[in-house]
């Protein structure tokens, strides 16, 4: 599943191409996605341009002057810019074509093989700041930003012990996103594995230094995939067909049955909320 670094570098890439563009035409597969396509209100849009393009969680969002159009990756999602006449491909379930300022025509087109992801729309309220469009997105979208200044170990220590959500593994309450948003299983592993913390182990009962030391692998370890272009594992790559190039730096993930390169211990996996966790049993306690 495409996390935080893939999410900014497809927004990185989108300022590139299609920032202060003019929505001139759209379409879509009619296949359903995670949510329903809002069409009236993205026939709305016809004539307005973007006037920023950010990021929320691992939502890419694109504002208009009144309103906001999300995606969600999903899955398998990816977001490719195209020539408008390039013809669909199977899976391209919603094109976008824009008069660029510059006087270039350019597509965004949202593929997605499973349809897990969504695009969705909503409308802009001046008393809601995009920093806290989260509220609108869910709870998995509620928490903090990791580059936010207010991302650190002490931020961490209070919240895992303010909930019962504390109770969980470290690994299952960081991917929650309802403390920290956009670490998903990849980058919760590495991160964990960086900070020297089991992934089974409890929120609350890590102490407030190794919380501060696992805030600065998560920071430190999402701005390196960002520069990396992300992780392609499977099916990401860049709106300009780019695979990330973070997968190299692994150190845990994919690597079960391998020796660990700080201690030599084998790599193992576990089941964590049915997914994957890969760990070191003697560097992570």
């Amino acid at each position: 599943m495409p996390e935080l670094p893939e999410v900014e570098v497809t927004a990185e890439h989108l300022r590139r191409e299609i920032m202060g563009a003019t929505l001139s035409h759209w379409s879509a597969s009619g296949k359903s996605l995670r949510h329903p396509f809002p069409k009236a209100k993205v026939e709305s849009l016809i004539g307005q341009s973007i006037i920023a393009i950010r990021r929320r969680a691992k939502f890419l969002l694109l504002e208009f002057p009144n309103d906001w159009l999300i995606i969600h990756l999903g899955m398998s999602g990816i977001v490719v810019c195209c020539d408008p006449k390039t013809p669909a491909r199977l899976h391209d379930h919603v094109r976008f074509d824009f008069s660029c300022p510059d006087g270039r025509m350019q597509a965004m087109v949202f593929h997605d093989p499973r349809r897990f992801g969504s695009v969705q729309w909503f409308k802009k309220y001046p008393q809601l700041p995009w920093q806290s469009i989260g509220q609108l997105l869910g709870r998995s979208a509620s928490g903090l930003e990791p580059f936010d200044p207010l991302f650190n170990g002490d931020y961490l220590f209070q919240q895992s012990r303010l909930s019962r959500g504390g109770r969980v593994s470290i690994k299952q309450w960081l991917m929650a996103g309802h403390v920290v948003v956009g670490v998903g299983n990849i980058y919760a592993c590495e991160a964990l594995f960086r900070a020297g913390i089991h992934p089974a182990r409890q929120a609350k009962a890590i102490s407030r230094a190794r919380l501060q030391t696992l805030a600065d692998a998560i920071r430190d370890i999402l701005q390196r995939a960002i520069h990396a272009g992300g992780s392609t594992i499977r099916d990401f790559h860049s709106p300009d067909g780019e695979a990330g190039r973070y997968g190299q730096s692994h150190r845990v993930y994919g690597h079960q049955g391998e020796t660990c390169s700080a201690c030599q211990a084998v790599i193992r996996r576990m089941t964590q909320n049915a997914r994957s966790t890969f760990y070191c049993p003697r560097c992570q306690r």
